[in-house]
């Protein structure tokens, strides 16, 4: 199984994270987000396999995401991908994708968990 990794190096848990999976032996991909485009499509997937609210994979800290007003207002899943192509640095990170589930990195721990969901479910 392929998993996906996306990973900001400039970030100390995506790089803990990363350190993580390499000792777990998988087979996985790295994407740098921040370099390499993201499309809807694959945004909405992505969210599509968190088990949490879209909103939760969303950088509030970030001081664009209250220059762009998203702390006064809701917006739905097909919104929120448009909003993190174009400001990809929104996205939480960083997020381990399989082909079922997607879990954020945030404790390292949840990036097992993601593993063990993805394996009883396949």
């Amino acid at each position: 199984m392929q998993y996906k990794y996306y990973h900001n190096p400039k970030c100390s848990k995506s790089r803990q994270g990363l350190e993580f999976i390499k000792k777990l032996n998988i087979d996985f991909t790295i994407k740098e987000y921040l370099k390499e485009e993201l499309s809807s499509p694959e945004l909405l997937s992505i969210f599509s396999k968190l088990d949490m609210p879209t909103d939760m994979a969303i950088r509030k800290k970030e001081s664009l995401y209250k220059e762009l007003g998203f702390d006064k207002r809701s917006l739905s899943n097909q919104e929120w991908a448009e909003v993190i192509v174009k400001n990809p640095s929104l996205l939480e990170r960083p997020i381990l994708v399989g082909q079922i589930v997607a879990k954020i990195g945030r404790p390292t721990e949840q990036l097992k968990e993601a593993l063990s969901t993805e394996f009883s479910k396949s």
